[in-house]
C-alpha cells in the first residue's frame, strides 16, 4: 500500500508545482536600512497554485507599501526589471533609505511574472518592516494602513484567459481616447506629412481635449495594447542626392560657424 501511495504521489509530483509563494523576507521581518542603502534578499518557491514556475518567463518586482485594497497601497520602487526565473529561485535587491517611513509591517513585495503562452500572474509577500528609513507616505498609504491587522499582502492576481475583442470597426478609431474603454485602445490614421511646413500658419492636427491633474495615486492601467488604423493613402518618396555642405577646416571658421544661428 505504501509503495502504491509513493507511486501515485511521484504521478501527480510535476502538477504540484506552481506559481511564486514567497519565503524571504519572512512575516514580520525587520530589514534595517543604513546610512543611504540597504541589500536584501529575497527568495521565493512554488506556491501550490497553477501555473507552474516554469511556464513563467520573466517578471518584475517591486517594494510595496499601505494596505491591501486596491487604491490603498502603492509601489515604491521597482527593484528588479525583466528577471528571470532561470537564475534560481532568488535575487539581490537594493533599498534606499529615502523610500518610505519607519512603520511596522508597512512593506510587501510585488512580482509581476509574464507567462510563456500570454497572460500576467502577480503574486505579493507578507509584510515586514523596514528600519531606519527617512521617507513619508502619502495620505492614501497611511490612511490603508490603519486597516492592516496580520502581516499578509494583498492576494495573487492572475491575468492568464483575458481575450482580445474582435477586430475594431471603422468607427472605433473615430472615438476619442479617453472615451474608450477596455483592453484594446484605437487610434486614428497617421495623417500624410505636407510637402511644405509654414511658421506663420501653424495648426493643430486635433482639437484640444480637456484633462485633470492626478492629485494621488492612479489605479493600475487594464489597457493591453493599441491598435491603430491601417493607412489608405498612397506615398512615393526619392533619394536625396544632393550632396552635404561643406564644413569649414578651419579652428577660426569652425568658431564662427558656431554662432551664425
Amino acid at each position: 500500500m505504501r509503495l502504491r501511495f509513493l507511486a501515485l504521489l511521484a504521478t501527480l509530483a510535476p502538477f504540484a508545482f506552481a506559481d511564486v509563494e514567497f519565503t524571504g523576507p519572512a512575516a514580520g521581518d525587520t530589514i534595517t536600512v543604513g546610512v543611504q542603502a540597504a541589500s536584501i534578499t529575497v527568495k521565493w518557491k512554488e506556491s501550490g497554485d497553477a501555473p507552474p514556475i516554469t511556464d513563467l518567463l520573466s517578471y518584475d518586482l517591486f517594494l510595496c507599501a499601505g494596505g491591501n485594497a486596491e487604491g490603498e497601497w502603492i509601489p515604491l520602487a521597482n527593484l528588479i526589471s525583466k528577471g528571470v526565473y532561470t537564475t534560481g529561485n532568488q535575487a539581490l535587491a537594493t533599498i534606499s533609505i529615502g523610500v518610505g517611513a519607519d512603520t511596522k509591517n508597512a512593506y510587501f513585495l510585488q512580482m509581476i511574472s509574464v507567462m510563456k503562452t500570454g497572460g500576467r500572474v502577480t503574486n505579493y509577500s507578507n509584510r515586514f518592516t523596514l528600519k531606519g528609513v527617512t521617507g513619508v507616505f502619502p495620505a492614501a498609504v497611511i490612511t490603508g494602513l490603519k486597516s492592516v491587522t496580520t502581516t499578509d499582502g494583498p492576494a495573487t492576481q492572475k491575468d492568464t484567459a483575458e481575450a482580445l475583442p474582435a477586430p475594431a470597426e471603422a468607427g472605433d478609431f473615430g472615438v476619442p481616447y479617453l472615451e474608450q474603454t477596455g483592453i484594446m485602445k484605437f487610434a486614428p490614421m497617421q495623417k500624410l506629412p505636407p510637402t511644405k511646413i509654414s511658421k506663420k500658419d501653424m495648426k493643430p492636427l486635433f482639437p484640444s481635449t480637456s484633462f485633470q491633474i492626478a492629485r494621488t495615486w492612479l489605479p493600475t492601467p487594464k489597457q493591453k495594447t493599441t491598435t491603430t488604423q491601417s493607412r489608405t493613402y498612397k506615398f512615393s518618396s526619392m533619394e536625396n542626392t544632393v550632396a552635404a555642405a561643406a564644413q569649414p577646416t578651419d579652428d577660426m571658421e569652425r568658431f564662427l560657424a558656431r554662432w551664425k544661428d
